[in-house]
């Protein structure tokens, strides 16, 4: 009965009512109404409810579509349906960028999701840039405590000048609070809101050792509920107009009741399995914004000790290697 009883417990961590904000309740927008396609040309189909999106990558091309407009700040929500089976090497995206306008100093954030080899679950990977800071990755990786290939599943992104937090079924499972020390490496431009899937087999799967088997292609990624909720700005006089509500529901979501920093805390323990604030390979010392969990050090060292312990990271032949590839960690991702 004991065993149970701790069962339910932890369950309820992840289920029922959670107080405070809830991003259920967000305006759903349609496609036609609020994004364009970006590439992908018959990899993109639109249903016929206008609201639901299936993106294919195969042998010819991935797909993806961004928002017609840009934003500075909000709170913007997909739930997501990720290609099951073998999976390694495929990327699917659901992140902020304004790339387009500022090649050199662009900012984003970042929801992807990556793919694995059968038997193996999908990750989750957060990052963060601003002002061109990409030689300072920010990122988080996690697994999941479902399946995300079985059913659909809200992935979304609060964006206010303090806060970014990403949140998986109204869980929080990351938080970044800007910081003085920061400066512009917190994004602050206005972004559009981007969702692709495509190739991402140099790099996605273990580092790049397992990518993109066509055989099983073609991928499919289904997307309903799409939430594009906050100060859209006017691409010439670059003034931001906000949706109704907008503000104030920015304002309630960068709030995190108790019971979901409970949530939060249970997620980080239990299923992240690399952050940047403690990879002593990659920063000897940690960013300033890093908020550093002893608990949560002291359990990456021990899963990781390489990556988390500070040991430097060794060619079989001895040597140390000479440049960093975009992975981080020893994990498979």
């Amino acid at each position: 009965m004991e065993t149970v009883s701790r069962f339910l417990v932890f369950m309820s961590l992840f289920s029922g009512f959670v107080s405070g904000f809830t991003l259920q309740n967000l305006p759903i927008t349609s496609f036609e109404e609020s994004y364009t396609q970006l590439f992908g040309d018959k990899n993109l189909f639109v249903h016929k409810d206008g609201k639901s999106v299936r993106l294919t990558l195969d042998e010819r091309t991935g797909s993806g579509f961004v928002s017609n407009d840009l934003y500075l700040h909000g709170l913007f929500s997909a739930s997501i349906k990720l290609p099951s089976d073998y999976s390694a090497g495929v990327v699917v995206a659901f992140y902020m960028s304004n790339g387009d306008m500022y090649e050199k100093n662009h900012d984003e954030i970042d929801f992807e999701f990556l793919g694995n080899i059968r038997g193996k679950e999908w990750r989750i990977q957060t990052n963060i840039y601003g002002n061109g800071s990409t030689h300072l990755g920010r990122e988080e990786r996690s697994n999941l405590w479902f399946d995300p290939t079985e059913d659909y599943h809200q992935y979304s992104i609060l964006w206010s000048d303090s806060h970014i937090i990403f949140f998986v079924d109204n869980v929080p499972i990351r938080e970044v609070k800007r910081t003085a020390s920061m400066g512009g490496d917190f994004p602050s431009k206005p972004m559009s809101l981007y969702t692709t899937i495509w190739d991402g087999s140099k790099w996605a799967t273990n580092g790049g050792k397992y990518g993109v088997n066509y055989k099983y292609a073609p991928y499919v990624t289904q997307l309903t509920d799409l939430v594009l909720h906050g100060c859209a700005v006017d691409p010439i006089e670059q003034f931001p107009k906000c949706d109704e509500g907008a503000d104030e529901d920015i304002r309630a979501a960068q709030e995190i009741s108790p019971s979901q920093r409970v949530k939060m805390g249970v997620f980080r323990r239990k299923h992240m399995t690399y952050s940047y604030c403690y990879d002593r390979n990659r920063y000897k010392v940690a960013l300033p914004e890093c908020v550093v969990n002893p608990a949560e050090a002291q359990r990456l060292r021990v899963h990781d000790p390489v990556t988390f312990g500070g040991i430097p990271r060794r060619h079989r032949n001895g040597k140390h290697r000479s440049k960093r590839s975009r992975v981080v960690g020893t994990e498979s991702i």
